[in-house]
């Protein structure tokens, strides 16, 4: 990282957490509720309604920063799931296979359940680590 911007590390990594769990969780409403957009009914099926309720889910604990190294576990699992069953299986490389964002969620994921959720999340003010 530029030494310039080392002071701003715990700052960008509540954003990262912010954005990335508001991302997901539009995916999730995307599924469920339609919102902010409908998902065509073709792709609707059991598997999607199951990652939906994660994503959702699981994308609000993260972005609020709530039981965020649980959450973002299950949605990293989640992520790795979607890219072998929904990418991984038409090509080898993402960009093949389009399946680079779930391949990102799933490090960006990955990643925030090991550091946890930083500064401005309720595990922070909860003093949870």
């Amino acid at each position: 990282m530029p030494a310039f911007m080392s002071p701003l590390g715990p700052q960008t990594h509540a954003l990262l957490r912010i954005v990335a769990g508001f991302l997901l969780l539009c995916h999730g409403g995307q599924k469920l509720l339609g919102w902010p957009v409908s998902m065509p009914a073709e792709y609707l099926n059991p598997l999607t309604y199951t990652a939906g309720a994660i994503e959702l889910v699981g994308g609000a604990l993260v972005m609020v920063g709530l039981f965020t190294r649980w959450a973002a576990f299950l949605c990293s699992g989640t992520m790795a799931a979607a890219y072998w069953i929904g990418h991984g299986t038409k090509a080898l490389f993402p960009i093949e296979n389009q399946g680079e964002l779930a391949a990102i969620y799933c490090f960006v994921f990955l990643f925030l359940a090991a550091h946890g959720g930083g500064i401005w999340s309720v595990d922070a003010s909860r003093g949870t680590k």
